[in-house]
């Protein structure tokens, strides 16, 4: 995925000098902590293939990013079947049981995870997680990432009375954290999970993993960058870093 220039760091700094000082930083999980989404693509392409799905024929990666990337799986569930939700829960029901085998062996982090979260802990900043992923899943790919000590809250959209798109994950993130939005940026990874952090009232870095880069644009996030290593994302913190030295003299 190329991020282009015209999404560079100017916007980017002009969005997250204003957070100074800054107390939090929440993540999305799948696609922004690991690039987790070719598993969960092959695990519905070929389950779907097994019950016949789209005529037998499987499912274009264009088809998983419109209908399944950044959802919630009720809403997953009611697409791929509609007027049968039963069937549809316990189909993605079984492909989360095929994504958590899959993800045991092959789940990696986003490259520059580790740089960006020692960045956050010498800053001495507080952290949450906040998902639509199923808490079993959220939770595997925590460990696997070994960042089980790292997050002070997981926030699972399914357990909010809404979830991504809404805002509610988000709001519900900071009431965990006690922490501002006016003092607070999100990393996401999705359409969803990006408008979900804008109607929360915060910045969002998108990260332009797997998603379109103009799709992820349309959703307003601040700047996009391609992963954590990504000089935007470091010439912003540093413009944070600056703006936060000049408000404590």
């Amino acid at each position: 995925m190329t991020v282009s220039s015209e999404n560079g760091v100017s916007s980017g700094q002009s969005s997250l000098t204003g957070l100074a000082p800054l107390e939090a930083v929440l993540f999305d999980i799948d696609g922004t902590l690991c690039d987790s989404d070719p598993l969960h693509y092959y695990a519905f392409r070929e389950m779907l293939l097994e019950i016949g799905f789209n005529g037998g024929v499987p499912i274009s990666e264009e088809f998983f990013i419109d209908t399944v990337a950044g959802k919630h799986n009720d809403d997953i569930a009611l697409v791929l079947f509609p007027g049968d939700l039963e069937r549809g829960l316990k189909f993605v029901d079984d492909k989360e049981a095929m994504f958590r085998r899959l993800a045991a062996e092959q789940l990696k982090p986003l490259n520059g995870l580790d740089k960006v979260r020692k960045w956050i802990e010498n800053h001495g900043l507080k952290r949450a997680a906040v998902t639509n992923a199923p808490r079993a899943n959220a939770e595997l790919m925590i460990s696997i990432l070994g960042l089980s000590d790292f997050f002070d809250a997981v926030i699972i959209g399914g357990e909010c009375e809404h979830a991504k798109p809404h805002p509610d994950p988000y709001l519900k993130g900071l009431e965990a954290l006690k922490a501002s939005k006016d003092h607070t940026f999100v990393f996401e990874d999705s359409v969803s999970g990006i408008k979900a952090g804008v109607a929360a009232g915060m910045p969002v870095i998108g990260l332009a993993t797997r998603n379109p880069e103009n799709l992820l644009m349309e959703a307003k996030p601040a700047f996009l960058i391609k992963d954590y290593e990504d000089p935007k994302l470091w010439a912003a913190l540093e413009e944070l870093d600056k703006a936060t030295s000049a408000r404590s003299v």
